[in-house]
């Protein structure tokens, strides 16, 4: 059976997991994640993508960004892992794979859920317990988007900047977003898009995003598929 194709399009947020192989460790030392922060900023000024959120953990990698191209986050990935696991398999003599094949991806609707993801993200070694609070954790985007650190990685969203009128506001307004947990519905809501190729927004997100590529964004239902209707292309992506 053929996979879905991945839901990419220029300039739409996409939440990406990329996992190690069966769960297993994919960084070991604190020089591992510094060379894969390294490249990660390297390939993604090469392939025309904007990192805008991201959290290293022990045996996976979150990553939030936006792409000039549809294909472009696939060509970063691609580079980005090939580099990796080839700095893995020579620093430990191993060999053989070290991802989960394919990295699970969401599109994401910009004014509803983007900070939302970027939360999530960052709040990953929070739930993990590996950390009381994100800024404890270092191989994240949090101190960068939160407490204003140097990161040459992250590049800011346009609704990250307009948290406030300078650094200051903006890095206080996303501070405030952190005082309270995601709800466990929407972390579930996340997961099941970001795993499942889906849209991660609201209905008439998902519409749109299926009317533009002609495929299905959402969960299929049991029964014969019915067809998208065509929506104006006016407007596109814009709330009601």
């Amino acid at each position: 059976m053929p996979r879905r194709a991945r839901l990419t399009l220029p300039n739409l947020p996409l939440h990406i997991i990329q996992r190690g192989n069966n769960r297993q460790a994919c960084f070991f030392a604190g020089e591992d994640y510094q060379w894969y922060l390294r490249w990660l900023g390297e390939y993604a000024r090469q392939a025309g993508c904007r990192v805008h959120a991201y959290v290293l953990m022990t045996n996976h990698v979150h990553l939030l960004l936006s792409a000039d191209r549809a294909d472009a986050a696939g060509q970063l990935m691609k580079a980005l892992g090939q580099r990796y696991v080839q700095y893995v398999n020579r620093t430990y003599q191993r060999s053989g794979t070290l991802w989960e094949g394919r990295f699970r991806s969401c599109l994401t609707q910009e004014d509803a859920y983007l900070l939302t993801c970027q939360r999530y993200i960052e709040l990953n070694p929070v739930r993990a317990d590996m950390a009381s609070h994100p800024a404890d954790y270092r191989w994240s985007s949090y101190r960068a988007n939160a407490q204003g650190e140097a990161d040459p990685v992250v590049t800011p969203h346009p609704l990250y900047t307009a948290l406030g009128a300078d650094a200051s506001a903006r890095l206080a307004a996303y501070r405030e977003l952190f005082r309270f947990e995601l709800e466990p519905g929407l972390v579930d809501e996340i997961r099941r898009a970001t795993n499942g190729n889906f849209a991660l927004g609201n209905e008439r997100f998902a519409a749109q995003v299926s009317s533009v590529l002609g495929r299905r964004a959402t969960p299929g239902k049991s029964g014969r598929p019915r067809q998208m209707p065509k929506l104006d292309s006016g407007g596109l992506f814009d709330d009601p």
